[in-house]
Order: structure tokens, then C-alpha cells, then sequence
């Protein structure tokens, strides 16, 4: 199962390294080469997953990633229409940090009908927006605003109401392009208040940023917009130095 994964690499104090594919923004003639880069990364996991997706994108992006990787593949969806069995799991997110309950419940409910047809892992995750300096798709998608940096009770308040609720994985977000990362007292205090694995992404676009969410707690680093602009960066920042 992909979460025991998660739970197991935590419960070691191993670091596990995801990259995130958007299907909208990946040319389709480039996927060999950049399957054969993360390959060669040391990343542990692919999500696969945007803000504005059309169904058929995902589903046709993530077959073919299937065909050239043997890296668990997840989904991260913007709405229930990215879903595909496909993948190997899901994250059921729910955007906690917002107050639409479109993105509450009502995705979750629409996705029912969609997850009911596949035998995805389905893995409850509770997703937090903070401020990364600039709006975000998610943010505008959404509806929402997300939660300021400097709000370190707020964001640690929500992770834990996350965990109370059920959710399996918190995931600190400060959305695709982000000026700035989440903080490390944001991670550091979020990670002493859990039992249950953090991931942590957004704005990290060095193998300082990369080390600096290790360092304070993230079991997970997502790389998203880094990789999407270079995609040698994990070749210069990770290889065998990504676990700290």
C-alpha cells in the first residue's frame, strides 16, 4: 500500500522526494525525457495533478508515465475530473485552510462515483494554503485565501484539526510558482503537533530550501515548479543527499 510507504519512511526517519507533473503544463513530446530524469533522481513518488486539468489530459499523461517508470504514481487532483485508475493511489484532499465548501466536501462527494468505478488507494489528506508571496491557481480555482506565513498558530491549529478529523497526511502547500517556501517555524511547529506524516511543498527551488524543510520536520518535499523550469535541478541538488 502507498501509504505505508509514508507511514513506514516516517516512522524510520527517512525523507521520501515527490515530484509533481501538471499535465498542463508538460509537453506531451518531451515525457521520455523527463520520466528518464526523474528516474534518475532519487525521487521516490510522482504526483501527477493541477489547478485546471481537463479529464482526458490526466488520464492519457499518467498511462504513459506508467509505461516508463516503475515509481508509485499519485494523484494530486484539482477536482474530482482529474481522477483516473491509472494511478496507484490518490490523496482525497480536502482544503481545510479555505472555507468553500466546494472544496470541503463537495469535490469529495463528486469523486465518489468516479473512485467507487477504480481501484485507486484512496489516502484522506488534509491540505493547507499558506501565503507564499504571491496569488496562486489554487488560490484562484479555489475561491480561498490562503493562510498568512506569519500565522504559525493558525496553520499548526489547522494541521492538528486536520489529523482529529481523520486525515492521514497533512500537506503544507504555498502554491505552484511561490515566492517564498513555507516557513521552517511554520514546519517545524506543524511537525512537533502531528503523528502523522507532513508533506510540505511550494517555492522550494534549492537544495537549501530542500534540506531546510527536512531539517524541520517535512517526511515529504514536493518539487513542482523548479523541475517544470530545469529539468536537471534534482540532478544538481539530490542524487544521494536528499535523506539528511
Amino acid at each position: 500500500m502507498i501509504y505505508d510507504l509514508f507511514l513506514s519512511a516516517m516512522n524510520q526517519g527517512n525523507k521520501l522526494l515527490v515530484v509533481l507533473l501538471d499535465p498542463d503544463k508538460l509537453d506531451g513530446k518531451s515525457i521520455v525525457e523527463t520520466i528518464d530524469h526523474i528516474n534518475h533522481s532519487g525521487a521516490d513518488f510522482i504526483f501527477v495533478g493541477g489547478s485546471i486539468v481537463e479529464e482526458s489530459v490526466t488520464d492519457e499523461l499518467v498511462s504513459k508515465i506508467k509505461a516508463l517508470t516503475s515509481l508509485p504514481i499519485v494523484l494530486f487532483p484539482g477536482n474530482y475530473i482529474q481522477i483516473t485508475s491509472n494511478a496507484d493511489a490518490i490523496l482525497f484532499l480536502s482544503l481545510i485552510s479555505g472555507r468553500n465548501p466546494e472544496y470541503l466536501i463537495n469535490q469529495q462527494v463528486k469523486a465518489v462515483p468516479y473512485l467507487n468505478k477504480s481501484e485507486l488507494e484512496v489516502i484522506p489528506t488534509g491540505y493547507i494554503l499558506v501565503d507564499g508571496g504571491k496569488e496562486t491557481a489554487v488560490q484562484k480555482v479555489s475561491e480561498t485565501k490562503p493562510i498568512l506565513a506569519e500565522n504559525i498558530d493558525e496553520i499548526t491549529q489547522t494541521a492538528m484539526a486536520g489529523m482529529y478529523m481523520g486525515n492521514k497526511l497533512i500537506y503544507l502547500e504555498a502554491g505552484s510558482g511561490a515566492l517564498n517556501p513555507v516557513s521552517a517555524a511554520a514546519i517545524k511547529s506543524v511537525k512537533k503537533n502531528l503523528n502523522i506524516p507532513l508533506i510540505v511543498g511550494g517555492g522550494i527551488r534549492s537544495k537549501a530550501d530542500l534540506l531546510e524543510a527536512y531539517k524541520n520536520g517535512a517526511d515529504v518535499v514536493v518539487i513542482g515548479t523548479a523541475f517544470e523550469e530545469n529539468s536537471n535541478f534534482l540532478d544538481k541538488i539530490v542524487k544521494n543527499e536528499h535523506i539528511c
